[in-house]
């Protein structure tokens, strides 16, 4: 895939993630179907159905580029570019009927730059999560502005962590958790504000327009950062993560000026 092809992509990402974000508001006060549930997360039907709808969008314009997604992926081996997609970051919100969910789509392709190595070799090129509650619409191309309905966003300024509203994830594994609440104490004694959530993308999108100043969590999955990842790095901020055993990541994304003292704690 060539670079040129990348304003293309951009605008398919666009449309698949407003179809499927309609898809969302039309059925957040309705009955879901629930295909499985565990302690701390939950798999819909409408999950299955909003990845197979981007699919086909996405398809339209690129039908041989591959799709890794939380709800299955392709099967080409090794391919040179891959959608990434969660059909629906924030499922319990969304389950619940809490209006706080969203669309991540991100287009990654095959590189030999040092920092792809922590994604398996690829980087991410185009990022996209629209937000269908708030009709809000974050977007980004490597090398350009990240964007919020169309206009150029930048993250915070704000430098002390005591300044900072900060926003974190729990994972879902009893380790995760525990870790994550060890942290999330000293947290909440040195920044502004703590903050959880429960939808990823829209955590990443809130650090990239200067809502929050840092997001952090371990435990999470390829599919709810790599879009939001790359927004918040156009945006002007950074987007720091290590591959854990068994795939998932250990991140934080902030303002480019946090990091160091989050890691302090």
């Amino acid at each position: 895939m060539n670079k040129s092809d990348y304003s293309g992509a951009l605008k398919s990402a666009i449309v698949a993630a407003r179809a499927a974000g309609d898809l969302m508001r039309k059925n957040l006060n309705a009955t879901k179907k629930v295909n499985q549930h565990a302690a701390h997360d939950i798999k819909l039907d409408l999950d299955v159905r909003c990845q197979h709808l981007i699919e086909r969008q996405l398809a339209k314009a690129f039908p041989a580029i591959a799709v890794l997604g939380e709800e299955g992926e392709s099967s080409h081996a090794n391919p040179s570019a891959r959608w990434v997609i969660d059909p629906i970051d924030g499922t319990v919100n969304f389950a619940y009927g809490i209006p706080h969910a969203c669309v991540c789509i991100a287009l990654q392709v095959r590189s030999r730059a040092k920092a792809a190595e922590v994604d398996d070799g690829y980087a991410t090129v185009v990022g996209v999560i629209y937000d269908p509650f708030m009709d809000e619409l974050w977007s980004a191309v490597v090398g350009g502005k990240a964007r919020l309905n169309g206009k150029p966003i930048r993250v915070s300024p704000r430098r002390r962590l005591g300044d900072a509203i900060a926003a974190m994830g729990y994972g879902k594994t009893e380790q995760t958790m525990g870790e994550a609440l060890r942290v999330f104490q000293k947290m909440s004694q040195s920044t502004r504000k703590m903050r959880n959530m429960g939808a990823a993308g829209i955590a990443l999108a809130y650090v990239a327009c200067g809502r929050f100043d840092a997001y952090l969590e371990r435990g999470i999955s390829l599919w709810d950062i790599a879009a939001g990842g790359l927004i918040v790095e156009c945006a002007g901020g950074e987007f720091w993560r290590e591959r854990m055993p068994g795939g998932t990541y250990r991140m934080i994304a902030s303002n480019g000026q946090l990091r160091k003292q989050i890691q302090s704690l």
